[in-house]
């Protein structure tokens, strides 16, 4: 249940920030992991893994690894949402 509840929360912070996004002008890209599919979204961050909201891909560490899977960040592709 909590990572059903964890996952909606997501989403909705996906979506408010795509909101923002839209609103505020700004280009931020959405990054897929090839492997498990977890999309990280520049303009949502990653506040819970110390990553925050408007964080560029390419400023993201490169010891990060996808929070779903352990995969590295050269498993992650550009993807339009």
């Amino acid at each position: 249940m909590a990572l059903k509840t964890t996952i909606i929360q997501d989403f909705t912070d996906f979506i408010r920030n795509s909101e923002m996004t839209m609103t505020t002008g700004q280009n931020h890209k959405t990054w897929m992991c090839l492997i498990c599919g977890f999309i990280y979204d520049e303009a949502a961050g990653l506040p819970n893994e110390g990553i925050p909201p408007g964080t560029r891909w390419e400023d993201v560490p490169i010891n990060w690894v996808c929070p779903e899977c352990g995969a590295r960040k050269n498993d992650f592709e550009m993807v339009a949402i």
